[in-house]
């Protein structure tokens, strides 16, 4: 944050207070994100039993899994407007509430209806959590380890979806009759469900303890609070300098709106269409088909029951290992050299799962499919190879460049539309998979997937510039150019 932070040599006290205030409250934002991986995966176990006890087609079931993203996308649309109005910390302790709301309300549904509706109700605390962590974590972070510390976003992220799995198979084991049969009275699949409170409410807590982000508070001119923030809470030695900084680049006669993305092409800046197809993009590989659909898709192709919880749980595990990548070598490699890394490393997983589908047989009588001795290893392999892949580059850097790529007077903004285009994009590949699965093909489908990885590479080396060591007061600046150089 500062020119020293810049130099060699070990850290001085004062920056090693800074760091570690810094990775607290980055820690804390990041429930958050836990939340949103919790919540988005925490229905991957219950699909089976939800369909099996309310007789769902195929469509209706991927579309109470989906809904969920269509709220995502409105809650990550209003996000950004309602931070800029509220503050950061306050738009917090709403997401939690309503993961809360959408925790107890799912557990107890009446009918598929009203579980869609409480879906829908998560989706929204998703889609704001999706906007605010990011820009909040940005915001309190020295530029020297922001990426790392951004990077804990999709950390969370991998942990709660990790955290859902196992609590899905811990429900699953413990009850009697697996996933479709009761636990201490109550459906298996309800417990699955309402396990999500408990986190919601630790977030709520966090959220009221935290300090405003203090970019937030120079933009609504209380600058002495945002002083004593950079002083006290993140111990940064310059923070009168700091703030006059931030100041001169929030320097505007009006309030931030939706109106400050406009632009000459397609009606937008060309920074934030780099920001919707970087979202659109990370979607479109496929990833959430693995953490929604894996236990069911393992169980189509000849796995037993416990066997496709056991792989969906050691795929959840390598998710959050990985991740670890990221956060060691984002701010040393820099985010264009990881995302093209990742990029190279998707197509070759879904190659492989393409390849190893295209060897699958309908099973006569059934609708599952089965594959020969020998292909069922190559599709594991090949999954787990493209969750190596976008563990490590797609899934952390995408979300560390949404939170700081954006000039401060348009970052809110920008990103609520950038992580609404991510939902509904989400949405897209999670409600047209069970229909290209059984009604096309699994290996086509895994094809569209494999072309999007290959196009994200390309997108990457040709329009994404390198944010790494780029002070956010400098984003969109002349001062950029010399670090993204440095990235190509």
């Amino acid at each position: 944050m500062s020119s020293s932070e810049q130099s060699g040599g070990a850290a001085p006290p004062a920056r090693r207070d800074s760091n570690r205030k810094a990775v607290a409250l980055a820690l804390a934002a990041a429930v958050g994100g836990f939340l949103f991986g919790f919540d988005s995966s925490v229905i991957n176990g219950a699909v089976s039993a939800i369909q099996g006890q309310y007789e769902l087609s195929s469509f209706v079931i991927g579309f109470v899994v989906a809904v969920a993203l269509l709220g995502s996308a409105v809650g990550a649309w209003f996000a950004g407007p309602l931070a800029d109005r509220i503050g950061r910390t306050r738009v917090m302790l709403v997401s939690a509430v309503l993961f809360l709301a959408s925790a107890v309300g799912s557990g107890f549904a009446f009918t598929p209806w009203d579980l869609t509706f409480w879906r829908v109700v998560g989706g929204v605390a998703i889609g704001i959590a999706s906007v605010i962590a990011p820009a909040y974590i940005a915001e309190i972070s020295p530029s020297k380890i922001r990426g790392r510390l951004a990077s804990f976003q999709q950390l969370a992220i991998t942990l709660g979806i990790f955290a859902a799995l196992l609590s899905d198979a811990f429900f699953a084991g413990a009850a009697d009759g697996g996933a479709s049969g009761t636990f201490a009275g109550l459906d298996t699949w309800r417990w699955m469900l309402l396990a999500e409170a408990v986190p919601a409410v630790v977030f709520g807590i966090l959220a009221l303890l935290i300090p405003e982000s203090p970019r937030y508070l120079v933009a609504k001119g209380q600058t002495q609070r945002a002083v004593a923030v950079f002083r006290d809470s993140l111990h940064a030695r310059n923070a009168d300098a700091l703030v006059q900084a931030v100041r001169k680049s929030l320097q505007r006669e009006d309030e931030p709106s939706m109106r400050d993305l406009r632009g000459p092409r397609l009606g937008l800046q060309p920074i934030v269409w780099t920001g919707i197809i970087l979202s659109v993009l990370q979607q479109f590989v496929g990833i959430n088909v693995i953490f929604y659909y894996s236990t069911t898709l393992w169980q189509s192709v000849g796995f037993d029951e416990s066997d496709s919880f056991t792989i969906s749980v050691f795929t959840a595990v390598l998710n959050v290992l990985v991740t670890f990548v990221a956060v060691a070598f984002v701010d040393k490699v820099g985010r264009r050299k990881l995302l093209m890394a990742g990029s190279a490393g998707m197509v070759l997983g879904l190659g492989a799962v393409t390849l190893a589908f295209t060897q699958a047989a309908v099973v006569p009588g059934q609708d599952d499919v089965s594959l020969p001795t020998g292909w069922g290893p190559v599709a594991l392999v090949g999954a787990n190879l493209f969750v190596i892949a976008f563990g490590a580059s797609w899934g952390p850097v995408v979300w560390v460049l949404l939170g700081e790529m954006f000039p401060n007077r348009i970052r809110a903004a920008a990103l609520a539309v950038a992580a609404s285009a991510q939902w509904i994009a989400n949405f897209i590949v999670t409600v047209t998979f069970p229909v290209l699965s059984q009604d096309v093909s699994l290996w086509a489908t895994y094809l569209i997937y494999t072309v999007f990885a290959a196009l994200s590479f390309l997108f990457v080396k040709t329009k994404v510039v390198e944010t790494n060591g780029v002070e956010l007061e400098d984003m969109g600046t002349d001062k950029q150019s010399a670090p993204a150089r440095a990235g190509t």
